[in-house]
């Protein structure tokens, strides 16, 4: 805690880091994730295929892509734009999966019900399904949100992960008190965040608490 309290500073910045490489993958993995899932919701093949091919996707190790996107993007190996590259993939492998079984909770009732008041497939879909999905992938959401905070302290073995800077400077310098305020800002991090995915699914569904 005293390394915590001492370099504030420090941590603050680091922190801002880590949550850009952390969030922004998260953004861009939702925004693919949405219009795939959707249409995997409807074409059962389709979905098969690519859940499988997400599953391969995510057992990839994340320090094998932070390596090798440089080379096959032609991107600098500091470049934070790797780390952000490799978890927006993990991001919509996870995501791509949650979205169909988030809209498979929708009742085929309602569904139903919006067919019957002309409801076209696009109106249907954003303004019934997609709302009624909601918790079932803010589930997902707040899983994907909590692993890529874990995960960037790994490009830190390259130069690059923000907080994860702490584990290996803190290593180098045979100084235990930097590696723990490294792991205790990650696990304060990921607790709020998952507190506030959590939260903000509960005011987007006030019906679920009627």
């Amino acid at each position: 805690m005293n390394y915590l309290i001492d370099n504030f500073d420090v941590v603050s910045g680091l922190t801002k880091t880590h949550l850009y490489l952390a969030l922004l993958p998260l953004l861009v993995g939702f925004a693919l994730a949405v219009p795939i899932g959707v249409v995997m919701h409807r074409v059962s093949w389709l979905r098969r295929t690519t859940i499988t091919v997400a599953s391969i996707a995510y057992t990839i190790p994340s320090l094998a892509l932070f390596v090798t996107i440089p080379g096959i993007l032609g991107l600098r190996i500091l470049d934070p734009l790797n780390v952000v590259i490799a978890l927006s993939m993990f991001s919509a492998a996870l995501l791509v999966r949650a979205m169909p079984e988030a809209l498979d909770s929708v009742p085929p009732t309602v569904v139903d019900s919006a067919n019957a008041m002309g409801f076209t497939t696009i109106r249907r879909t954003i303004g019934v399904e997609l709302p009624l999905a909601i918790p079932v992938l803010v589930a997902g959401i707040r899983v994907v949100a909590v692993t890529n905070i874990s995960l960037v302290s790994v490009g830190s073995v390259i130069g690059i992960g923000g907080l994860g800077q702490l584990f290996t400077q803190g290593y180098q310098r045979d100084y235990p008190g930097e590696i723990l305020a490294g792991i205790i800002a990650i696990v304060v991090l990921a607790l709020f965040f998952d507190a506030l995915l959590y939260l903000t699914g509960r005011l987007l569904t006030p019906w679920t608490r009627a």
